[in-house]
């Protein structure tokens, strides 16, 4: 493997990129490459997998969110281990956290919040009911897929409601996350369903206000808030959000678990009522709750209102002790009611509205606050939706108060995130998607011939690799699809200089050349080409030019002395013409009938097709008078 493949873990899961870190473990970006999807790899980190406690509360979350199957569930597929360390496969949700989401928006509309705290509200119902008890709910532990749909993950800490002998810590350790701990969590007391109930109350808390309940320097600090303090309504942070949606919230953050609601299901039917309009079960009983405080004051008032009856019966001088000390005590009460509101009259004269500054320019923005005496700090971050140099949110919130010359700060829109196109040269076709999908762009995939690149896999891309461009714009996969093919031109009876160029117009290299006789092709010109003209094959491959050498020579064969029918043939059979002439004999002579002489001469090489002279003896007549001698004869006779 070389250093730029990926690591792969299982011989299944490889790993594209880093997508987070938590308490220990780090989770990446990886594909399945049996089933050729993303996935989310969670791996405990070296230090923690020579610890056997860490390592069973790992493989402790394995088991228990491998049986949770559910919509609001990240799901889990696999786990394993390998190199010493253990991972665990899950789903990969494409989106934020809840905790990104706050971090970047602020604080969220209360009936979004509600609908995201509504499906955490059926992931935890769908675990508390299947006896898991998750423990550590918070804002990072809520993914937000691509359409909205929250997903609750990490049941690292989780364990069996059944089974308190479970715990992976001793009896009186605190585990999750102080943040969000159950004050029973933070007394390290056993913990049950409506722990996780407390966690979601201040999850929602968070949404809708942009911060959490309770806050401090270490996480004991935060835990005994927990434990002690009474929570600030959000309404007295954020004035608009709603009453039943705040009845909930403080419901939820009761000290008490018996005060909270029942089951995660309860809140779910409550959030159900008021994202529909109705009354909360939560903002309904705080009617008998207040009726309840006043009844417990008028009987604290009535004892004295009879007393004071029975005071006209009895002697004059105790009853008038008892009136002189109530009304002693209403002058106090009446002057520490004085000097109360003088003092929040002296506050509020500091304080200042903070103007809205959301969806302003940064520079109608900074004005504005400081026009209203207020210090501001700008901060900036990506935003896909918001228009580059515009605030995207302020804390304090607006219309809240603040102290005259506070600092307000906003952030400021920086417009879509800049991401750096991925390297995926030398990658296949579905690898490359892959990766140019998971930073969060587009592909478009373009064939090119290139018969130096492997077909199917990317030749380059545009923009190159590393060019910073904006999250979803289009990339383009330049894919080989080999060298191609091409037809072999017809170059036959070409001359060799005039063939070469037609064959590398047309994209191939040029063998040869090689010769062959012809009999129809001149010498110097082509008779054909290897492969034949007209065949399709790959564009680069090398064409053989066969080039014609002329007529074939054909070595003569020697007949003298052989008949004269046997010579013709033997002639005819190598191809040649044959030209026969005779030559008178006496009758007696033993050259009658045979060659007596050839040219060429038998040996000698000549074209095809040329002509061999023979001369052949003839016997001649005679008679009784006189020998006559007459001149020879000659005849040619062709093949």
């Amino acid at each position: 493997m070389s250093e730029n493949d990926p690591r792969v873990l299982g011989d299944r899961y490889e790993i594209h990129r880093h997508l987070a870190r938590g308490g220990m473990a780090q989770v990446y970006l990886a594909r399945d490459r049996t089933l050729d999807r993303p996935v989310a790899v969670k791996e405990l980190v070296p230090e923690f997998a020579v610890d056997p406690s860490f390592v069973e509360r790992f493989r402790r979350e394995a088991q228990s969110a491998a049986g949770l199957t559910h919509p609001n569930i990240v799901a889990v597929y696999d786990w394993g281990t390998q190199d010493g360390t253990y991972f665990i496969v899950m789903e990969y949700v494409d989106g934020p956290s809840l905790s990104q989401l706050i971090r970047r928006d602020g604080a969220l509309h209360p009936r979004r919040a509600a609908e995201i705290a509504s499906e955490v509200a059926a992931a935890l119902g769908f675990a508390h009911s299947r006896g898991v008890v998750h423990r550590d709910v918070k804002p990072g532990n809520v993914l937000l897929s691509a359409s909205g749909q929250a997903k609750v993950a990490d049941f690292g800490i989780a364990r069996a409601m059944s089974s308190a002998d479970e715990e992976l810590t001793q009896t009186g350790s605190v585990m999750g996350t102080a943040t969000y701990f159950s004050p029973e969590q933070a007394q390290g007391q056993p913990v049950d369903a409506r722990a996780d109930l407390y966690s979601l109350g201040v999850v929602l808390y968070e949404m809708v206000v942009g911060r959490p309940p309770f806050s401090g320097d270490t996480p004991l600090a935060i835990a005994y808030k927990h434990v002690q303090d009474v929570p600030v309504r959000p309404s007295t942070i954020v004035p608009d959000v709603p009453v039943g949606l705040e009845a909930i919230i403080m419901k939820l953050l009761e000290k008490q678990p018996l005060d909270r609601y029942a089951s995660a299901e309860d809140v779910r039917a409550d959030l159900a009522r008021f994202l529909s309009g109705e009354t909360t079960f939560a903002e309904a009983s705080m009617v008998p709750a207040v009726a309840a405080g006043v009844g417990a004051a008028a009987t604290t008032v009535q004892p004295a209102a009879a007393a004071e009856e029975l005071d006209q019966d009895e002697e004059p001088e105790p009853a008038s002790r008892t009136g002189l000390f109530i009304g002693i005590l209403v002058l106090l009460l009446a002057l520490l009611a004085g000097l109360l509101f003088w003092f929040a009259r002296g506050l509020n004269a500091a304080d200042v509205e903070v103007p809205a500054t959301i969806g302003l320019t940064r520079a109608e923005a900074e004005s504005l606050l400081r026009s209203e005496g207020f210090e501001v700090k700008v901060t900036e971050q990506a935003n896909p939706s918001i228009e580059a140099g515009r605030v995207i949110s302020q804390d304090p919130a607006p219309r809240t108060k603040a102290a005259d010359g506070s600092t307000v700060e906003i952030v400021v829109s920086q417009g879509p995130a800049q991401v750096a196109v991925p390297d995926v040269v030398g990658r296949t076709q579905s690898e490359a998607q892959f990766i140019v999908a998971v930073a969060g762009l587009r592909s478009k995939v373009i064939s090119i011939e290139d018969r130096d690149t492997e077909p199917g896999r990317v030749i380059s891309t545009n923009p190159a690799a590393g060019v910073p461009v904006s999250k979803d714009s289009e990339v383009e996969l330049r894919i080989s699809k080999g060298p191609g093919e091409e037809l072999v031109p017809n170059v036959a009876g070409q001359s060799l200089s005039a063939a070469q160029a037609a064959l590398q117009a047309a994209g191939f290299r040029i063998g040869g050349p090689e010769e062959e006789a012809s009999d129809e092709v001149a010498a110097g010109r082509v008779i054909r080409t290897d492969p034949a003209a007209g065949s399709s094959i790959e564009k680069g491959s090398t064409v053989t030019v066969i080039l014609s050498s002329g007529v074939a020579q054909v070595q003569i064969p020697s007949i003298v002395g052989d008949p004269r029918n046997e010579a013709e043939q033997s002639l005819r059979d190598k191809g040649f013409q044959v030209e026969v002439t005779e030559q008178d004999l006496s009758p007696g002579d033993s050259n009658v009938g045979k060659v007596m002489s050839q040219q060429p001469t038998g040996g000698s090489s000549a074209p095809k097709g040329s002509v061999v002279r023979i001369t052949v003896g003839r016997a001649t007549a005679t008679t009784s008078s006189s020998t006559t001698t007459e001149p020879p004869t000659s005849s040619t006779s062709s093949p």
